[in-house]
């Protein structure tokens, strides 16, 4: 059979991984595929730039359309990011019938649902195993591994910054900001880290994993979205002393009342698996009916390892293009006409376990108006530790855990409990999870 040709849009570092390990791997991929797999167009902005692949052979562009309107063609590697552009181009080439493999979480979390309409009608995949935890095949785990079981919930670490933020401040004591600046010296955090810290990025993975999972629309504006930036070295080491660790997950769970879906810094125990995923490694956690729980872990990031998801993905759409479209592996699992649009819970309906901190006057009574505040709205104590006094102040830490309960209720708990004059006004709140 003819070599399958392929056109990259993008140059960057998943890019010049991806045209790396098809290079490289060539025969290898072929044995795979059933054909030959040959990057004939790339397009980059500026071609004078000095590049991580070997481009020879290779017609390079500044026009990413020269590159869809290429009759010969067949499949486009949407790898620029974004999601206005990227979007724009990606109609564009499935409306001239070019199957799409990306790695841009913001394209399928934003417009997916639009995108996945318009493949459907023309008959052609979208890809996008690389849009989810790099290179780990969480999606295809989702989608095909575990199609068998019903989705109970998951929970991943799928950012890799704030894992390694999280991590340094864990293992060296180091305050976030100190950490926070080296990870933008090492490549690992953005000039400006909005996403990775604010829990954008996750959010982004999040509203793929729980759409393939639950079989419901991307929603992305429905995701509760928590950062990183007021956890304090202080909060990780006190989770440490009651034998938690802090992680920045996405946790995705489906209820009798509607679906679950969040991302913020949560305890853990740490005798969990995904307690000691450290660094810029990723892990998700998944929970199904039949197989019960599994762990998919790796790394998220990085040239080669998303370049090995999205040469994955490749292969499969090559693997495709033989068969009948109606045929093809369901883009978000389900079959369009299956798609269920169960109710996404506010985040006053979560429920979950907390840590609280609390800076308390050094005084008898004080700690009895607190329990008798969380006793009124049913909210139980799981365990509590009193630290020292803080130097200079009359004011003690007061740590407690306490069990399940809904939002709403310690919403209407802290907020009497910081009107007390006892209290000083801002409690820290970090949610817990078991993950059992």
């Amino acid at each position: 059979m003819k070599p399958v040709k392929v056109g990259v849009l993008g140059l960057g570092v998943v890019g010049g991984g991806t045209i790396n390990v098809l290079k490289r791997n060539a025969t290898e991929i072929a044995r795979r595929a059933g054909r030959e797999i040959i990057v004939t167009s790339a397009c980059a902005r500026n071609l004078d730039r000095e590049r991580i692949c070997d481009t020879q052979g290779i017609n390079l562009t500044t026009d990413p359309l020269e590159i869809i309107n290429d009759p010969e063609i067949e499949i486009i590697l949407e790898l620029i990011g974004g999601d206005t552009l990227a979007k724009d181009l990606v109609l564009i080439a499935i409306a001239k019938g070019k199957h799409i493999v990306t790695a841009n979480k913001a394209l399928i979390a934003l417009h997916g649902n639009e995108i996945f309409e318009h493949a459907s009608k023309k008959g052609v995949v979208i890809a996008f195993e690389a849009a989810v935890a790099g290179g780990i095949p969480i999606i295809k785990a989702l989608r095909e591994g575990l199609s068998g079981n019903q989705i109970e919930w998951l929970a991943g670490i799928i950012n890799g910054t704030g894992n390694f933020i999280l991590t340094e401040m864990r293992d060296k004591s180091r305050e976030f900001n100190d950490v926070l600046a080296e990870a933008q010296a090492l490549g690992y955090a953005e000039a400006d880290p909005t996403f990775d810290i604010e829990g954008i990025d996750a959010a982004h993975k999040l509203t793929i994993l729980a759409s393939i999972a639950f079989g419901i629309p991307l929603q992305f504006e429905k995701v509760y979205t928590e950062g990183i930036t007021e956890i304090t070295r202080e909060d990780v080491s006190y989770a440490e002393e009651l034998g938690y660790r802090i992680k920045h997950l996405g946790i995705a769970r489906k209820t009798d009342k509607g679906i679950e879906l969040r991302v913020h810094p949560t305890l853990i125990p740490h005798r969990r698996l995904i307690a000691n995923v450290d660094g810029i490694m990723n892990a998700i956690l998944v929970q199904g009916d039949a197989l019960g729980p599994s762990l998919y872990y790796g790394a998220g990031a990085g040239a080669e390892p998303t370049a090995s998801a999205v040469v994955a993905d490749v292969v499969d759409v090559v693997r495709a293009l033989t068969t009948d479209p109606e045929n093809h592996v369901p883009h978000l699992a389900f079959q369009a006409n299956s798609i269920t649009d169960i109710p996404v819970l506010n985040a006053e309906e979560m429920i979950t376990g907390y840590y609280l901190r609390l800076n308390a006057d050094d005084k008898p009574g004080v700690l009895a108006d607190v329990t008798a505040i969380f006793s009124e709205h049913q909210i139980s104590i799981e365990a509590m530790i009193q630290k020292e006094p803080h130097k200079g102040t009359a004011k003690v830490p007061i740590i407690m855990l306490m069990q399940t309960t809904i939002e709403k209720k310690m919403n209407a708990a802290l907020k009497k409990i910081e009107a007390l004059d006892s209290i000083d006004s801002k409690i820290v709140r970090i949610r817990m999870e078991i993950l059992k």
